[in-house]
């Protein structure tokens, strides 16, 4: 507790340092009438200050400090800043934590204000990723970068199986990492799917129509046949051989075991472009390609995902909201979408800024935007991320043989269940009234 306090003083000892900094850096600056307070998180915090001036000189009556925080603490403070009442003005949230804030009453409602923007309209979003900003019918958050998982995969060793490109059905899939572990002589895995990892099992899930709750919201869904129909084919590749049993930190360097054909395929996210190009050779860059998930016999390709992705939203006791709406507005437009994107490597939230020549022309990001025309927000309760978590814990003792599938979704929806009592209470008592 005593080291906690120290830190926590030590944050607002450097905020306040900061703060003074920029209010004495002089110029028109200071003698701003509007002081927005933006709180960017991790990595993101950090490059949109290079967006301010240009922000500034065109708005000469709005300040905007931006004060960066680590993602590991991000969640924490904000709630100690609604609570304490002093929140930032304008914040970055991840969209799946927009439902809990927006329950507890910490979020400005958006509509209205999109209602009337020149710049701003639902249609310039990826349907899946606008339904995460809402929680009971209304809007509260702004997507600003967006996040999916695609299939990572070696194309040569899916060449030399059989298959010109990525496979698109479940059938077609399991044959094709059946014909990779063969080949290897069993030296070799045909996928990644790390055991602490809850969203590949969750996104199977999805795509065989599991809703992952039920009774609105209140109960947990896991056993139920659509969920379990994915899972035990999900559990199946390791029992198989086809997935080797590891923890992403049991790995080791995974670019590295890709390039040594350790494993063909990887369901991953936008950041490993990124981390593709910086970690592969030269050389090595042939080795990978992208494709959307491939989706249950059946069902139309691509398979659903999940919409990922964080939001501009406004706190509701900020006294610059149109101030800091009118920053949220040009962090949304498609050319500074753009910028933000060569910056950070954060994928645009906006369709319009996926025609830029940059991205239009990147063949491996190509993959996810026909993967985000298909995507699916995870259920929009303030539960979701401590459920989400117990996916991956009540799931790892069927992976290693330990507990039938059925046994470990009914104690996943036991824990599930408990979790969500509270939220039951809440609606049992609203709806006697």
């Amino acid at each position: 507790m005593a080291r906690f306090r120290r830190a926590l003083t030590a944050v607002a000892l450097a905020a306040s340092a900061a703060a003074w900094a920029s209010a004495c850096r002089g110029g028109a600056g200071a003698d701003r009438a509007h002081t927005v307070k933006f709180w960017g998180l991790g990595r993101e915090g950090e490059v949109v200050r290079e967006l301010v001036p240009d922000f500034e000189r065109a708005h000469p009556d709005i300040r905007v400090i931006v004060q960066q925080i680590p993602w590991t603490a991000a969640h924490e403070k904000l709630l100690t800043g609604f609570v304490g009442g002093s929140p930032p003005d304008l914040a970055q949230l991840g969209n799946t934590w927009i439902p809990e804030f927006a329950a507890i009453g910490a979020l400005e409602p958006l509509a209205a204000r999109v209602a009337v923007s020149a710049g701003l309209s639902e249609k310039s979003y990826f349907e899946g990723i606008w339904k995460t900003n809402q929680y009971e019918g209304t809007l509260y958050g702004i997507p600003w970068y967006v996040d999916t998982r695609v299939l990572f995969y070696r194309p040569d060793i899916l060449a030399a199986a059989g298959y010109a490109e990525a496979p698109r059905t479940w059938s077609a899939w399991r044959d094709a990492m059946e014909k990779i572990r063969t080949a290897s002589g069993g030296s070799a895995y045909a996928i990644l799917l790390p055991t602490n990892e809850w969203e590949q099992l969750t996104i199977l899930g999805i795509q065989k129509g599991s809703s992952l709750l039920d009774d609105g919201d209140t109960r947990g869904a896991f056993a139920g046949p659509a969920f379990r129909e994915a899972a035990e084919w999900y559990v199946g590749l390791f029992r198989d051989g086809l997935a080797p049993v590891v923890s992403y930190t049991q790995l080791g360097n995974p670019y590295q075991e890709f390039a040594r054909s350790y494993f063909a395929m990887w369901i991953t996210g936008p950041w490993n472009l990124g981390e593709f190009r910086r970690r592969l050779k030269p050389e090595e860059q042939r080795l990978w390609m992208t494709a959307p998930l491939p989706a249950p016999d059946g069902v139309a390709w691509p398979g659903p995902s999940l919409a990922g992705g964080s939001s501009l939203a406004i706190f509701k006791a900020s006294k610059e909201k149109d101030a800091a709406w009118a920053f949220a507005e040009y962090l949304s437009t498609p050319a500074v979408q753009t910028r933000f994107y060569a910056l950070s490597g954060d994928l645009p939230a906006r369709r319009e800024a996926w025609d830029d020549p940059v991205l239009e022309r990147d063949a491996k990001a190509r993959a996810f935007r026909v993967q985000l025309s298909r995507v699916e927000p995870m259920p929009r309760v303030p539960e979701w991320e401590q459920i989400a978590q117990r996916i991956a814990e009540d799931l790892e003792p069927a992976i290693r043989g330990r507990r039938p599938v059925p046994a470990a979704l009914a104690v996943l929806d036991s824990g599930v269940d408990r979790m969500l009592e509270k939220r039951r209470w809440i609606l049992a008592r609203a709806s006697d009234r």
